[in-house]
């Protein structure tokens, strides 16, 4: 039988996680438990509603709902990282959380620097590779291929780079726990360390692939539509004119949301055919970087997450 097949028998129901300060956040369904190992060794949960924005019938339909869904992810995985940083935290005496003005806040802050360094930053060094002669104006097709190229070494760099911080590291364990114990869950197998430490720490379903997939679909949907709304308007002042471009850019990421949103679930749905495994391989290649082999220890975390995700009644 195929995975598939035995996910469609095993697992009632389809979850998804998130690594975490110290500990796993699984979703169920509209419930989401948070699983972290204190500093004396217990592990503490908490089971929470899960915050959608996904309530207009709408914003449920193909190509719309891609950007709320990203927006509720953001959401739902900052509160969650709150909760497992207080929980951690060796020092109990300050237990409160963020407050909704802090989330939104810590929200606009992680969105300013994420457009900031996968959309702005590529743009601008782009153009200085215009000035270097190695590339076009913004029309052009070299542009973009720098633009894509840059974004691609940015992303990559920057996983690079914070994987060999030791706290992020430990973060990157967590990851592959989480998705150790959900190819667990979906073939039916025991919830155990023991059943679960040989499972691969690569999943398709993981948010690093649909991170590709917006790099895959701005590089290409700014190469297309960039020079065809210039010939609209155009300005001439040579900075106005950029900071023009980099808007469109920001505003056009809601549109590469959704695509990238459709072409995951595509795939995902679809994963047994050639094409969707060729489409998937890159994100399971940079999970190479994004996860870590899990302890046993880490393992025992993810798996309180996930039971307390699907027996939400029961934690």
């Amino acid at each position: 039988m195929t995975l598939r097949g035995l996910f469609a028998l095993a697992a009632p129901q389809s979850v998804g996680g998130q690594a975490v300060i110290e500990g796993v956040m699984m979703r169920a369904k509209d419930k989401l438990a948070i699983a972290v190992r204190k500093s004396d060794g217990e592990i503490v949960t908490e089971v929470r509603p899960w915050f959608s924005l996904v309530v207009h019938p709408w914003l449920k339909k193909p190509f719309l709902r891609g950007f709320p869904v990203l927006m509720e992810t953001m959401v739902n995985g900052i509160k969650a990282l709150n909760f497992s940083a207080v929980q951690a935290a060796e020092d109990d005496e300050d237990d409160t959380e963020l407050t909704s003005w802090h989330l939104i806040l810590t929200m606009v802050l992680a969105l300013a620097a994420a457009l900031g360094l996968f959309v702005v930053l590529p743009h601008f060094l782009s153009v200085g590779m215009e000035f270097l002669g190695l590339g076009g104006d913004v029309d052009s097709l070299s542009f973009h291929i720098w633009d894509g190229v840059i974004k691609m070494a940015v992303f990559v760099g920057y996983i690079l780079a914070i994987s060999y911080i030791p706290d992020i590291r430990r973060v990157f364990e967590y990851h592959g726990a989480e998705h150790k114990v959900i190819w667990t869950w979906e073939e039916g197998k025991e919830l155990s360390p023991e059943s679960t430490r040989f499972y691969s720490r690569l999943h398709p379903r993981c948010g690093t692939a649909f991170m590709l997939f917006v790099l895959v679909v701005s590089i290409t949907l700014f190469a297309i539509l960039v020079p065809y709304l210039l010939t609209f308007y155009s300005p001439e002042n040579f900075i106005v004119k950029h900071l023009y471009i980099v808007g469109m850019k920001l505003f056009l990421m809601i549109p590469v949301s959704n695509i990238a949103y459709e072409m995951i679930k595509f795939a995902g749905k679809h994963s047994k055919s050639l094409f969707c495994k060729i489409m998937s391989w890159p994100g399971m290649m940079m999970q190479v970087l994004t996860t870590k082999e899990p302890d046993d220890s880490q393992i025992e975390v993810a798996i309180a997450a996930l039971q307390c995700a699907v027996n939400a009644e029961e934690c």
